[in-house]
């Protein structure tokens, strides 16, 4: 059971070549129109020169009983600790096993220094910090690569190895928004991102050019790498969420460094019950509290506007945030409304929010394919708004037409006293 990721990762580590086992399909949700395709043959291995079908979870009561399954494997992250039981529990009344694989098994090893940054929650600010991770080991003269977790949304096949060092191989391989949106911060700040299907065969190249190896981590799944260094960010807009959400916790509990980030945003409250879950679950970890400080040029425009709050789309579908870094700019100048893009939505735009109705008044930058970008687009702007406020990792203005004046919000990561993130990794330097 996956999401185009975490599952093809057990397969290609735990049962491709293992000849007692027949894996019969793959079971795909979160992403759009992941299902119906196959798992390439030129992938699967020997033992599966048909490749193997991927059909919507919706299918998975038909295919225990008819292909008389006897083992079900959970292969995809960052859902709550109940529906994971839910679906144990579901799986188990069919007749067959539900089973959570462990850290360990699917952890490759590299011959390099790996330093892995993962999060309790998908929008905790992993990618300001993994920059940040990447930025002081580039300070101290290291060749960093790093390896992102996958989103092989495309061909599978061709998206075995990717190798992303220029913006132009963005468009070679034909990246969605989420892509790019992970890649490119790491592309204009000199590293190399690795990313694909295969992380095996991906890890053997990146390799041949790192010093270090930086696991850039997606949604709150565990590394594929066995990590020397292990990195975990918590965010206390969401406390008691590194407790309850899958597989989360795994993360906390393995951590060797937590930060704290958003401590600037943040009620106390929520980061002391973050902390106390620290300190309860993982007391020798060194704990780095963060602040993701908003960088808004010309904010003041801002105020007194109508806005169309535009946000990372995953941190509110499956990430479950209220709110993004365009609603902090938005409420920070004193914009007079936050227009409701709901009577607006087009196509799969609309389907996203029948699938998350807890979104809200904001707009997720989905774009897991060209159809859904375009609908995008058009839904930006048939949005009656004064100004189109941008929350997203990149430049969305470059990816879609934006008709309405428009401002982009940016965020970095900054370290709080002490220790911080150099003192953390020091042992790497």
């Amino acid at each position: 059971m996956g999401a185009a990721g975490r599952d093809f990762h057990n397969f290609n580590t735990l049962y491709r070549e293992d000849e007692a086992v027949e894996v019969v399909a793959f079971t795909a949700t979160q992403i759009p129109d992941i299902e119906g395709r196959r798992y390439p043959a030129e992938l699967a291995g020997g033992l599966y020169s048909e490749g193997i079908p991927i059909v919507a979870e919706d299918e998975l009561a038909d295919l225990i009983v008819n292909e008389a399954i006897d083992e079900v494997v959970f292969s995809y992250s960052d859902v709550s600790n109940q529906y994971v039981m839910e679906k144990a529990q579901f799986v188990n009344a069919l007749g067959a096993h539900f089973t959570v694989v462990g850290a360990g098994p699917t952890m490759i090893a590299s011959s390099k220094p790996v330093v892995s940054v993962c999060a309790i929650r998908t929008g905790c600010g992993k990618s300001q910090t993994t920059r940040r991770v990447a930025a002081i080991l580039l300070e101290a003269g290291k060749k960093v690569v790093a390896v992102r977790h996958p989103m092989p949304y495309g061909d599978l096949a061709k998206q075995r190895v990717q190798r992303f060092a220029t913006l132009e191989d963005l468009e070679t391989h034909g990246c969605t928004i989420e892509e790019i949106e992970e890649y490119e911060p790491h592309i204009v700040k000199g590293v190399v991102v690795y990313a694909g299907v295969d992380y095996e065969a991906i890890l053997r190249e990146a390799e041949k050019e790192a010093d270090v190896i930086v696991w850039d981590g997606g949604n709150n799944d565990m590394p594929f790498y066995r990590a020397d260094l292990k990195i975990v960010v918590t965010d206390p807009h969401r406390p008691g969420h590194e407790l309850t959400y899958f597989p989360g916790l795994t993360n906390l509990l393995l951590a060797d460094a937590v930060v704290i980030n958003k401590i600037d945003t943040a009620d106390m409250s929520g980061v002391d019950e973050v902390r106390r879950n620290i300190a309860r679950f993982n007391p020798d970890a060194v704990v780095i509290d963060a602040a993701s400080p908003l960088h808004v040029e010309n904010g003041s425009l801002i105020t007194g506007k109508r806005v169309l709050c535009v946000e990372d789309g995953p941190t509110l579908t499956h990430g479950g945030m209220k709110y993004g870094a365009a609603v902090m700019a938005a409420r920070k100048f004193q914009a007079a409304e936050i227009v409701d893009p709901r009577p607006y939505v087009t196509g799969k735009i609309g389907r996203t929010f029948e699938r998350y109705p807890d979104i809200g008044r904001l707009l997720p930058a989905m774009g897991y394919g060209e159809e859904q970008v375009r609908d995008l687009e058009r839904t930006i702007a048939k949005v009656d708004c004064d100004l189109v406020v941008i929350g997203t990792p990149i430049d969305l203005g470059r990816i879609v037409t934006i008709p309405q004046p428009s401002l982009r919000v940016t965020y970095e990561l900054a370290e709080i006293g002490r220790p911080n993130l150099e003192d953390a990794l020091k042992g790497i330097l």
